[in-house]
Formats: structure tokens, sequence, C-alpha cells
């Protein structure tokens, strides 16, 4: 009796624990595989379109629209979450259930507007990468651009040799370089106001410029290209279909928190941004309205260019590493609704084209930025109409179909995003 007690003991400091541990153990590593995707997603919550619409937000309303940000960062969990379900249950993508499930000329209408929303994304992602090089390098705008679409390639090959993980890592340290760049200028900069903070998670709008840009949030935070990638990322995890329909529970929790701490973390940054805004807006007494060239120089002016410098690297950071989520989320629309794969090589120089046209036509940047991000909302509903769709149906989704509440939040959140929307043209006209 005495000798089983110390050998159970000496078992347990060599480390193998009791059957409890060991199944807590078994339980962790198992979860480990599926966890990872949400980080790649959540590069697309705080590309360049993010860094502009949030910026302008702060520096033209204070903290006014902090609430459109936690709203939409809260409505970007849940949809994730349900991309991620679905590609787990069903080991197919978003598009490529489209293809199968829905008419042809169906699916070629939804191809046709998935593929502007990834053109509009690839623009703000190119538009930012090179006013991050030419903050830095002075670099001219058609070699920045390359260079971006060099980049953004690398990495797509780290995931196509099946270097998953490593993509993964480098998507994760590029939120944390994003987010550590802007903390930095919060504060190096001050003029913050908590009591503003708090008062900018009340619901209010103030005139139609304030609607166009929350509009902007809205398309910046909730990316209908990350839903079609999400879905196809999470597949390959370790796990068949027949394995995720036997453990749902471990597979719900896995991608749950996944998904709350890639896009917390993104939330976060977010809302840096607007208060970064905000505070510099008030420090330069209005001057500055949240253009990103001017950002940097009057950093540079004002504080000084440490603090101009991390301004700089976390733009630059934020367009090269959301080109490269780009360039794979346009691969898997296009073989997802139509069946066809073209070369990423093409794909990118197709795509980076209107973005050095803009660029060397010298349109305003920052406009054109929250203009992509206004295009890019009006795809949001389509995608979760979609989504919410597929995610409904047990006979597709099993043990992971969605809860009926679950089902009616996310149609209303699509409903109201619709809306807006649909609204959005008339409030530019009228």
């Amino acid at each position: 009796m005495i000798v089983r007690s110390k050998t159970t003991a000496t078992g347990e400091l060599m480390g193998k624990g009791t059957p409890a541990d060991r199944a807590s153990e078994s339980h962790g590593s198992r979860m480990a595989p599926i966890l990872g995707p949400a980080f790649v997603a959540a590069i697309a919550y705080v590309d360049p379109g993010n860094v502009a619409t949030n910026l302008t937000a702060g520096a033209t309303y204070g903290y006014l629209l902090v609430w459109v940000v936690v709203v939409a960062s809260l409505v970007a969990i849940l949809v994730q979450f349900q991309a991620a379900k679905l590609g787990m249950a069903t080991g197919k993508s978003l598009p490529q259930l489209c293809r199968e499930r829905l008419p042809r000329w169906g699916t070629r209408m939804l191809w046709v507007q998935a593929e502007v929303v990834v053109l509009a994304t690839d623009l703000a992602e190119f538009v930012g990468a090179a006013i991050g090089m030419r903050l830095l390098f002075g670099m001219p705008v058609a070699i920045s651009a390359a260079l971006t679409a060099v980049i953004s390639l690398l990495m797509l090959e780290l995931r196509r040799q099946g270097r998953t993980r490593r993509f993964e890592l480098m998507s994760a340290a590029a939120l944390l370089l994003v987010g550590a760049g802007m903390l930095y200028d919060i504060v190096v900069v001050g003029h913050q106001s908590a009591a503003g903070l708090a008062g900018g998670l009340l619901p209010g709008l103030d005139g139609a410029g304030s609607l166009v840009l929350a509009m902007g949030i809205v398309g910046a935070t909730v990316m209908p290209h990350a839903v079609y990638l999400h879905s196809a990322l999470v597949q390959g995890r370790g796990m068949s279909t027949d394995a995720v329909r036997r453990s749902p529970g471990l597979v719900r929790r896995a991608l749950r928190l996944d998904c709350v701490l890639a896009l917390g973390v993104a939330t976060v940054i977010n809302v840096s941004m607007i208060a970064f805004g905000a505070g510099f807006g008030a420090a330069t007494g209005g001057a500055w309205t949240g253009d990103l060239v001017a950002a940097h120089g009057e950093l540079a002016g004002r504080i000084g260019g440490l603090a101009a410098l991390a301004f700089a690297v976390a733009l630059l950071s934020s367009g090269v590493s959301s080109a490269g989520v780009g360039t794979l989320a346009g691969d898997v629309v296009m073989q997802g609704f139509l069946g066809w794969r073209i070369s990423p090589y093409l794909r990118r120089v197709l795509t980076m084209a209107p973005a050095v046209l803009a660029l060397t036509l010298g349109v305003p940047l920052t406009g054109l930025l929250v203009a992509s991000q206004v295009v890019i909302s009006l795809g949001v509903p389509v995608a979760l109409f979609l989504l919410v769709w597929f995610c409904r149906d047990r006979s597709l989704m099993g043990p992971l179909v969605n809860a009926p509440l679950t089902t009616r939040v996310a149609g209303v959140a699509g409903a109201v995003v619709a809306t807006l929307g649909v609204s959005l043209p008339f409030t530019l006209l009228f």
C-alpha cells in the first residue's frame, strides 16, 4: 500500500499526473490544432481601412463613434465564429457551399459582388502599405506597391507549402505590432478623456458625415472577405468532419476561444485608434483631421521622431500583413464560387493595378481608404445572410448547427447593416 502510494506520488512529481490531469492535457492537445485561424482573419480587422476610418472618426467626432466599433466587433466575433463552425462541420468553405447548393446564375452574381469587395479590400491594403513605405523610406509609389505584392506573396507561400503555423504566427505578430504602435502614440500624445471614451459607448450620431464614417467603420470591422476566408482556413486542422461531429463541444470551445482572443485584441486596437485620433486631434487644436500622411508629419513636428516612426511602422505592418491575407481570400473566393484557380501572381498584378493607378494620379489617400470601406460595407449583408442560412441547416451542420437564438441575433445584425447600406447612397446624394 505504501509502495503504491509512493509510486503514484513519484509519477505525479515526474509529470505523469492523475487521470484527471491527463484527460485535461489530452483535451488541451486536441484543442491546440484548431486554434490560430482567427488570428489570420483578425488581420482584416486592423487593415489600413480601419486605420483611416477610425483615425478620421476620432479626429472629427472625438469619441462619438466608439460604440460603432464595439458593436461591430461583437457582431464580428459572432460572424467569424459561425464561419469557423461552417468550415469545420462541412469541410468546405462558404463559397464552395454556395456553388454546390445555389443556381449557377446566383453563384455568378455572388462571385461578382465578392470580387468587388476583395478589390476594394486590396485597394485599402495597398494604399496603406504604400503610405507606410513612403513615410519610412521615401519610396516611389510603383516600387512600394510592387514590394507590398512580393511580401504578401511570400506570406502566402508559407501557407501553400504547409507552413500554416508560421503563417498564423506572423499574422499574430503583425496584429500585436499594429497595436503596440497605436498604444505607444496614445501614451506620448496624451489629451485623452476617460469620460469621453465612456460616453462614446452610448449610441449616437451627428449628421450625415458621422453616418458615412459609421458605415465605413462597419465595413472595415465586419469584413466579408474574412468570412469567406475563415471558413476555408479551419479546414485540415487534424480533424475529419466525422471527428468534428463526434466532439462538437470541444470544437465549439476551441473556435470560441480562438475568435474571442484574436478579435478581442483587434477590438482593443480599433478602439485605441479612435482614442488616438481624438487625442491627437485635440493636441493639434483641430488642425489635424485624420489624414494619414499629415499624421506622420504632425507627430514628428509636435511629439518627436519616435512617435512618427511608431505610427509609420504600425501602418506598414497593417498594410503588408493584410495584403497577404487579401491575396489568400481572393483565391478562396474565385476557387469556391467558380471552381477556377488562377496564379496568385497574376491575381496580385490585377488587384494592385487600381491602387497603383490611384496613387499615381494623386487621389486623396485617406478619403480613398474611407470610400473603400463604405464599398466593403455593402457586401457585409450578403456574406451574413449566406452564413446564417447555411449555419441554421441541421442536415448540413449536424451538432454544430446554430441555436435558434444565434440565428435570430445574426439575422437582426445582418438586417441592420443592410438597412444602413441601402440608406448610405441616399445620404451621400441628399
